[in-house]
């Protein structure tokens, strides 16, 4: 007789984990605008770990908030879910977007991603990475180690697209002002953004955002976090790690990383079997964010499962007067 493998998600553990993005989104909605980074962080990360702990399953955290910013965290290593099975790894980001959150901006987001154990790349300390990212249509053509003009011309070949017709999305960072006049100089559209380069990634893979790639240095737990709804959305993401100095550059490979490999999206998640969910915090292209009422709030997620690539939007109505009488938090 057959033994089952229990510890291979077998049921949609992206439809338990938009709870998680859900209460975070709901915890950190109302510091939009407040100018307090740590205090929506923490109302996020709260509200996340609360959740966490009741979904079927056995997870640890390799993909955690809070080591690069100093704010507070759901830390590496930390046990997550009931202690069920499957037996998983865990990616979050309670708030992709502190800044544009804590400013009243665009696109911020909250996102967890699961998948079998084993299967996500850990980068440890080393948090940046070179990016680039596409949809469907480009899957296949893009090279991390390519000039920049090269991939923009092969992104514009694949989409049936002129170059000067075909938007970049970068963020806007000092390291980047090479990157952007290369841009530039090819002639391409070009969107620069403040933070939040998860929903960067994935409006690669949504026609209706007008983004056709990704391209830069961003954080690479944003990275593995992309490539898991990149599974189920069709596209593709590759990176390589970028030290910032000469003594990360050493410590990393001291540690037996390898700063000149290229990560394809299945070096950052190995496997098909992926979940992924986020909910909208603030209105972006991506989705709308959280809206408040005398006695609900509305909110709208975006919800991947690798395994089928089934991609689910999800608008929810939250009552304040049920939640609060059975909620360990009061939103």
């Amino acid at each position: 007789m057959e033994i089952e493998d229990k510890r291979k998600p077998t049921r949609n553990l992206a439809l338990e984990l938009v709870r998680v993005t859900e209460a975070a989104a709901l915890g950190a909605g109302r510091f939009m605008g407040r100018g307090n980074k740590e205090a929506a962080d923490a109302a996020a990360v709260e509200a996340m770990r609360l959740i966490l702990k009741t979904v079927d399953m056995d997870g640890v955290i390799v993909i955690g908030e809070g080591e690069k910013d100093r704010a507070p965290m759901l830390f590496n290593g930390e046990r997550v879910g009931n202690g069920s099975y499957p037996d998983v790894d865990v990616a979050v980001d309670p708030i992709d977007g502190t800044r544009p959150l804590a400013y009243g901006r665009l696109n911020a987001i909250a996102t967890v991603a699961v998948a079998p154990r084993d299967t996500m790349f850990n980068p440890g300390p080393f948090v940046y990475m070179h990016k680039i990212a596409v949809g469907p249509e480009a899957k296949g053509v893009i090279n991390v180690d390519a000039p920049v003009v090269d991939n923009l011309r092969a992104v514009a070949k694949a989409k049936g697209k002129k170059i000067e017709d075909l938007t970049a999305i970068v963020l806007d960072r000092p390291r980047h002002k090479e990157l952007i006049a290369e841009i530039r100089g090819a002639g391409a559209r070009l969107r620069q953004i403040p933070d939040g380069d998860v929903a960067a990634a994935l409006m690669t893979a949504m026609p209706e955002t007008g983004i056709d790639v990704l391209i830069g240095i961003g954080g690479t737990p944003e990275g593995v976090l992309a490539a898991c709804a990149l599974h189920a959305m069709g596209g593709e993401i590759q990176g390589k790690l970028y030290a910032r100095n000469e003594e990360e550059m050493a410590r990393g490979r001291e540690a037996g990383y390898d700063f000149d490999r290229v990560l394809t999206m299945y070096d950052l998640v190995s496997s098909e079997d992926v979940f992924f969910a986020a909910t909208g915090i603030t209105d972006g292209e991506l989705m709308r964010g959280v809206k408040y009422f005398s006695n609900s709030a509305r909110t709208e997620s975006l919800v991947v499962r690798g395994l089928t690539g089934t991609v689910r939007w999800i608008t929810a109505t939250h009552r304040w007067d049920k939640l609060n009488e059975m909620s360990a938090i009061q939103y």
